[in-house]
């Protein structure tokens, strides 16, 4: 039988403030992106995160972004590589203190927003981020792009002895190049349950995805995300998980 994880970004409320609804969310997935408080996310909200997935049986993963609170991580910041660096660390670091309070294990981390679509491009922060992770716990998997657009990351995750997986976003829409249409843009995130899980099955089954002008790409994922801030995310990952299982493909974390 064919598996895959499920994961989701969570842990994006701030105070006051609440984002998505990771309380029903984290019902039907099997990891969970936490934020670490710099593009979003505080310590009331990591500490209740971590307790939640731990709760679900849910893996637990970094996801460290920006110090770019007001654009939530999603917009460019000219950071040298050794700045890159200590702000992973430091996100990894805080994140691995609650995991430590409530005895689970903090398995990966996954850059978050523009962070990661520049590692996508860049080799020097996409080298930044993988020692960042070595230098924490070379155990940590690095989550990376799936796809051709991907190789740059992976090549530099598995130089590192990083081990590399392969992410898919079923909610978003894809250029023929691989890389994903920017939320600026219309269309760039797909809200119809139907056509998600649609697409999270066959990204599963056949390792491949429909692009914007309608060719197909390849692309081997271990991992399907969806944003747990894209409306109607409960519906979305409810009917991906009812979609994969129906059709023969496991559910379970990577």
């Amino acid at each position: 039988m064919k598996s895959i994880d499920l994961n989701c970004d969570m842990g994006e409320s701030y105070g006051h403030y609440k984002l998505g609804l990771d309380e029903e969310v984290i019902k039907y997935i099997t990891s969970a992106n936490i934020a670490c408080g710099w593009h979003a996310g505080d310590p009331m909200v990591m500490d209740k995160t971590v307790k939640m997935a731990v709760e679900y049986h849910v893996g637990i993963g970094a996801h460290p972004g920006y110090p770019d609170r007001l654009g939530f991580g999603r917009r460019n910041m000219n950071c040298t590589p050794d700045e890159i660096r200590n702000y992973v660390i430091y996100q990894i670091g805080a994140l691995q203190g609650f995991c430590n309070v409530h005895k689970t294990t903090l398995r990966h981390v996954k850059p978050h927003g523009n962070l990661y679509l520049t590692a996508v491009e860049d080799a020097s922060v996409a080298r930044a981020i993988a020692e960042a992770i070595m230098s924490v716990n070379p155990d940590l998997s690095y989550v990376a792009l799936a796809g051709k657009k991907g190789e740059l990351m992976t090549q530099i995750g598995k130089e590192l002895g990083l081990r590399v997986v392969y992410e898919a976003f079923p909610d978003r829409a894809y250029r023929p190049d691989g890389t994903l249409v920017s939320r600026r843009e219309p269309g760039a995130v797909i809200k119809d349950p139907n056509v998600v899980s649609e697409r999270a099955l066959k990204m599963a089954k056949e390792g491949k995805v429909i692009a914007i002008d309608g060719t197909e790409i390849s692309l081997e994922a271990q991992t399907l995300c969806v944003h747990g801030d894209t409306p109607g995310a409960v519906d979305l990952v409810k009917n991906i998980r009812e979609k994969l299982t129906a059709n023969g493909i496991d559910v379970k974390p990577f």
